[in-house]
């Protein structure tokens, strides 16, 4: 009775019964769809367009594209889709998160709703988690969208703005999510429509949404250039980090990644530096450099936090375990590890464009995403993004077992454990995959394995190289895999190995370029004979290797399958559940357990005394696992309480970035409008107007007697920003403050004619457009850095009663009033007195990606001049005979 009452109460369920209908719906549509040649069924593309053309909806051509998609799917990849991935389809379609297992196959299940959004000709995103998943996404499932006739590309680190237009002019695009994010502040920072490289944002679907959406919600994409802040005081802080004694000069809050210094900290600073007083207005750098080298010499660990590698600090990602090149710690911290390090100190820069992951995906219209693992984050999806989740039933009974978790006193009681625990099992040749939490505790697990002479494999961010290689192989008879957090890593386990990895390993043996290999390997028409015989070759190596794989596969599955072991619960419980995810995939057998110690980061910083205190009554030694009903109610507990804390600190920075996002989508909306080559003459006219009513409200202010107005102040400012001219003081004596106002923008009005007489129109639109372009990205900068200036000292408002988010909106209002104030000034002033030269401007731009070997550096570019255009220096010659000569 209970079971039946929790099952009509379970939306899910709901929601999976009124799915199974609209299958239902599809697949009496197949007999009729499978009877269509293949030219009557690419036709259908047309036919479903001009019906939306004729006022169908989408919803309404659901069933007939869904049923030709699994179609042409059948016929050109031989995959046809299951039930199951029909439902996740629908679900995607609805702007929702399907839940899907590992193994479900979630890239077959994107080609539904991805088709049938396209046909609205307005483009369809589809986001992977790193380059090599969308390339082969795009190649693999490309050949369904070729065949119907749509268009697909694909967005990559190292591609040129060319090539990134005609891919984002694709009906479907396959891309990660830096690259979709990056391309937005580019377009954003671009001096010429013609390097303007994205669409509209319509529709996205995210592979690994729990990942991109929650895991890197809170870390901003940000392109930046230099700055000229020196970097001696870093190497000067590094020596005193070290010789302060934690607990009595500074302590360290390692829930909150805090530090915080002493007095005796303090006092010791001030003796070492011959200063009085290092809370001084004056010493506020002195401070702000000390408290990053405390928390790079107290909180930043090497080979957890972050690697050294040819001489640079890398950040390590927490949640997958990668390596994040090019990416930086701000605030100066990435400046106080090199120094730590003893490496080169990169200088300083300062923040060109920069967009959170959060605020980039909610601007699309339509936003859906997939993932083995969402459920224990729908609030969080459902309050920011508008998206629920959806669990989708597995195409085959999941049977996996999830053994209970055992506990141990000491951390290396627990390692000890674990090596015997894998030796057993690898003596009897079942796979064991091993989730560690750090690099560092990696290669402990992997030197304790070396001495017992167990042969295994590391994955982790020092060996990201070979990472495809090392997951596909995991399930293979004997195999021992350490990985550093599975998250996102997009490649299946396969019980006995991967045939298609074992077939590249062969050819590489015989000698194949790793060229020759990919091509071998891809999808569609050979190019060249070479790559034609290659693919021969390679067919006949999968099929030797399919056959070897397919007898090893019966032997692990007799063996129990996959047995996981993860060594530390994360603070999510759905990192855990990825983890536990990496077996049992599409039916098969499988196993896994947790092996904790009281040690482990979440039980000493959020499990309490609770569980320290039951072992100590318990009486237990170091080497006899805990296990106790309310130990494992402890560990779960730890768990939700961490996960709301994300939670909230995630919702926390989303208010305050909302803030800068609203200024955002102004100061980009004007932009583009400027960009897009707009008459500017009324917006100039209109700033002049509001620059001398600021300056005469300034000035002459209402309330204070006309005797009393500075027109000496007023005649001076108008004679330094819109009357170049100047003005006599007395001229403006026994006015009102309106017929002021009238005279001066009258007069600045006249000299904007005579200026643009003096240039002629066609020169003064394109120096207004340049003028305002270059004006607002540098006053919008120096906003960024004021904002962030701002958000830091704002929490301090607390301590007057008063809301800091309310402050911070308030104060940050006004900022930006003063900064278009900025802008308009300028413009006039500049536009007024600014001498034409044909002199351009480079600037170097840095982009904190991750996932990429180098940083990725673009130039700025101004606009051509053309050999026979007016030369832009005002002399009105034609530029080839003027200083045009002087360019070969």
């Amino acid at each position: 009775m209970l079971k039946l009452l929790a099952h009509l109460l379970d939306d899910n369920a709901r929601e999976i019964k009124r799915l199974r209908g609209m299958v239902a719906r599809i697949n009496e549509l197949e007999p009729e769809v499978q009877k269509l040649s293949d030219e009557e069924l690419a036709a259908k593309t047309q036919e479903f367009k001009e019906r939306l053309a004729r006022g169908a909806t989408l919803d309404e051509l659901l069933y007939e594209a869904f049923a030709v998609v699994r179609e042409t799917a059948r016929r050109v990849l031989g995959m046809r889709h299951f039930d199951v991935q029909l439902m996740g389809g629908i679900v995607l379609h609805q702007g929702r998160i399907a839940e899907m297992k590992t193994g479900e196959g979630k890239t077959l299940v994107a080609t539904l709703p991805a088709y049938l959004n396209a046909l609205t000709g307005r483009g369809v995103h589809i986001v992977t988690v790193n380059d090599y998943l969308a390339r082969r996404d795009a190649e693999w499932m490309g050949q369904i969208y070729r065949f119907l006739g749509l268009s697909v590309g694909v967005i990559v680190q190292g591609l040129g703005t060319a090539e990134r237009k005609k891919a984002y002019q694709s009906d479907i695009v396959y891309g990660t999510n830096n690259e979709f994010g990056f391309d937005y502040l580019r377009d954003n920072l671009a001096v010429d429509p013609s390097e303007l490289v994205q669409r509209e944002l319509y529709y996205a679907i995210i592979d690994e949404v729990d990942s991109i959406l929650i895991d890197e919600a809170r870390t901003p994409l940000i392109i930046s250039g230099p700055s000229s802040k020196p970097t001696d005081l870093y190497y000067t802080f590094a020596r005193i980090a070290p010789r302060l004694v934690p607990g009595e000069d500074y302590t360290v809050d390692e829930k909150t990644r805090t530090v915080a210094v002493t007095e005796s900290g303090v006092a010791k600073v001030e003796k070492w530096l011959k200063i009085d007083n290092l809370c001084d207005e004056r010493n506020l750098e002195l401070m702000h450099h000390l408290q990053q080298a405390l928390k790079a010499h107290a909180l930043m660990k090497r080979d957890r936090d972050y690697v050294v590698k040819d001489g640079q600090v890398i950040i390590v990602d927490e949640f997958t375990g990668r390596l994040m090149y090019g990416r930086r710690y701000s605030d100066g911290l990435h400046q106080a590890i090199e120094a730590k390090e003893g490496l080169k100190i990169e200088r300083e820069s300062q923040t060109l464009a920069t967009i959170t992951l959060q605020n980039y995906f909610r601007m699309y219209e339509k936003l859906a995403g997939m993932t083995g693992t969402a459920a224990t984050e729908e609030e969080e999806f459902r309050k920011i993004y508008g998206m629920d989740v959806v669990v989708i039933p597995t195409h085959k009974p999941m049977i996996r077992q999830d053994l209970p978790d055992v506990v141990f006193k000491t951390e290396e009681a627990k390692f000890r454990a674990v090596v015997e625990e894998i030796a057993r099992r690898h003596a009897k040749g079942q796979p064991v995959l091993v989730g560690t939490t750090s690099i560092e505790k990696s290669e402990i697990l992997s030197r304790m394995l070396q001495k017992r002479g167990i042969p295994h494999n590391v994955l982790n961010a020092k060996h990201h190289e070979r990472e495809a290689e090392i997951v596909a192989q995991a399930g293979r008879l004997g195999a021992v895999t350490i990985a550093t957090n599975m998250a996102g890593r997009g490649t299946d386990i396969l019980l006995g190995g991967n045939p298609v990895f074992l077939a590249k390993e062969e050819m590489r043996r015989r000698g194949y370029s790793p060229e020759l290999i990919a091509a071998a390997t891809e999808y569609g028409p050979p190019k060249t004979p070479e790559e034609a015989e290659a693919r021969r070759v390679f067919k006949e190596i999968l099929e030797e290797k399919t056959r070897l794989t397919e007898e090893e596969r019966k032997k692990v599955v007799a063996l129990g399958g996959l047995h996981i072991i993860g060594t530390e619960r994360h603070e999510s419980r759905r990192i855990d559940n990825q983890l536990r995810g990496r077996c049992g995939r599409q039916g098969d057998p499988g196993s896994t357990q947790f092996f904790l110690s009281l040690e482990d980061d979440l039980l000493r910083l959020f499990g309490g005394e609770t569980i320290a205190n039951l072992a100590t009554r318990l009486g237990i030694d170091e080497d006899t696992p805990i296990e106790h009903p309310l130990l494992t109610r402890a560990i779960e507990s730890a768990q939700k309480r961490v996960e709301q804390r994300n939670f909230s600190l995630r919702k926390h920075v989303l208010e305050y970035d909302d803030v800068l996002n609203q200024q955002r989508e102004v100061i980009y909306a004007q932009r583009r409008r400027v960009l897009a080559g707009e008459n500017l003459r009324e917006v100039v006219r209109g700033m002049i107007e509001e620059v001398v009513a600021r300056a005469v409200a300034t000035y002459c202010p209402e309330g204070v007697h006309p005797e009393e107005w500075d027109l000496n102040g007023l005649a001076e400012y108008a004679a330094q920003v819109f009357l170049p001219s100047g003005v006599d003081p007395k001229e403006l004596e026994g006015l009102r403050r309106e017929a002021l106002r009238d005279l001066l923008t009258s007069r600045a009005l006249e000299f904007y004619e005579r200026r643009e007489a003096e240039l002629g129109p066609e020169t003064m639109r394109e120096l207004e457009r340049l003028l305002l372009l270059r004006l607002v990205d540098e006053k919008w900068m120096d906003h960024l850095d004021a904002m962030d200036r701002l958000r830091e000292g704002i929490g301090l408002r607390a301590y007057g009663q008063r809301d800091p988010l309310v402050e911070y909106k308030l104060e940050s209002y006004q900022m930006f009033q003063n900064m278009i104030a900025a802008i308009q000034e300028d413009t006039v002033r500049y536009l007024f007195r600014l001498k034409v030269a044909p002199a351009v401007e480079r600037r170097v731009m840095v982009e904190n990606r991750s996932e990429e070997e180098k940083p990725s550096r673009t130039v700025r570019r101004e606009k051509k001049v053309g050999r026979n255009d007016p030369c832009p220096c005002g002399s009105g010659k034609k530029y080839k005979k003027c200083c045009g000569r002087e360019v070969s």
